[in-house]
């Protein structure tokens, strides 16, 4: 990596301006994840990454209309900062009005997702649909920046297909409506989350604009966020599907980018002790239910090592945390006798 990207890399960065700023001493963000990234999941990101930006899972601005007690998926550590909250709907008024609610929930910024593929939130609006009505989202971005002393910032895609291509003129749209920061998703909607990410598009966007780019997709190694940037130019990355069953990736990209080595790698074995703790934690904050999300996570962290897949196997069945704790101490004493 080039000398002077390695050094901006390095130093803060800000998103927004005046007394509402949010300074970021890290350049690699954690991506908000459906059904992942709940309090418990951030810690752990957080552990490795202290200095990261985290994001909620996505909130439906509109539900929050009607609730009466803020949801779980809004939990805030008051330790936990730098963190976001992420918003979808195609209402401006419901996204302001949300907006709000998740500041005084302790929002360092409001995120509005403007990427999301499933078909459930776009048939409504919402997610990446909303590529294809790029006034309108111009408008949810004045609408919230209006409603909230924090930066408001996007996350997006390319493009709705290989023929709607089109996030030069939306993401300049969103700039110029208030945007403080615009995290690139480098695929098309209906690619969904198959085929390579077009990194080039990102860096397009980043020569177009002032403010902050972040680059997502394929970031999944120290090596990719490296090439990443390197091609893009982006002020930072961001990590997704690569922190699934892996909650290190995160600060092995930032360390790497502020010391210029790589630290190394959790062995198998404290890769599962990893997924124990966390399967215990999901269960002291969530119960029952905790235990049943547990079984994905404890999937993912199931690979590379000699008996994963027959762990994998069991752990996505588990109805308990002693359960689920025989069969991971069990698969570490196989691999400490390996040794």
């Amino acid at each position: 990596m080039a000398l002077t990207l390695t050094k901006q890399l390095a130093s803060p960065l800000t998103i927004g301006h005046g007394e509402s700023a949010v300074t970021l001493y890290s350049r690699v963000l954690q991506s908000p994840l459906s059904g992942v990234t709940d309090l418990v999941f951030r810690r752990l990101v957080r552990r490795y990454a202290p200095a990261s930006m985290m994001y909620t899972e996505m909130v439906q601005a509109a539900s929050l209309q009607h609730l009466k007690e803020i949801p779980i998926i809004m939990d805030i550590d008051p330790d936990e900062r730098p963190i976001s909250i992420q918003l979808f709907d195609c209402r401006p008024d419901f996204l302001a009005s949300a907006a709000v609610k998740a500041v005084a929930q302790g929002a360092d910024t409001i995120d509005i997702n403007m990427g999301c593929p499933v078909n459930k939130i776009t048939k409504n609006g919402g997610g990446s649909s909303l590529l294809r009505q790029p006034e309108l989202a111009a408008q949810i971005v004045r609408e919230v920046v209006d409603a909230v002393d924090v930066p408001v910032t996007v996350k997006t895609r390319i493009g709705w297909d290989d023929n709607e291509i089109n996030i030069l003129d939306f993401s300049q749209q969103l700039q110029d409506a208030g945007a403080e920061m615009i995290t690139v998703h480098a695929r098309t909607r209906a690619q969904a989350y198959n085929g390579p990410a077009d990194w080039d598009w990102i860096r397009q966007v980043k020569e177009q604009l002032d403010i902050p780019v972040i680059a997502n997709g394929d970031i999944d190694s120290v090596g990719s966020a490296v090439k990443c940037l390197e091609i893009t130019g982006a002020d930072g990355v961001m990590c997704s599907r690569g922190t699934l069953g892996y909650p290190f990736l995160v600060g092995e990209v930032d360390y790497y980018l502020k010391h210029g080595i790589e630290k190394v790698k959790p062995t198998p074995i404290q890769i599962l002790q990893c997924a124990a703790e966390h399967l215990q934690m999901l269960a002291e904050y969530k119960g029952d239910r905790g235990i049943y999300q547990s079984r994905k996570h404890m999937t993912w962290y199931c690979k590379g090592f000699a008996g994963a897949s027959e762990l994998r196997a069991n752990l996505s069945q588990i109805r308990s945390v002693e359960e689920g704790q025989t069969l991971i101490n069990t698969a570490i004493q196989k691999l400490k006798s390996q040794l």
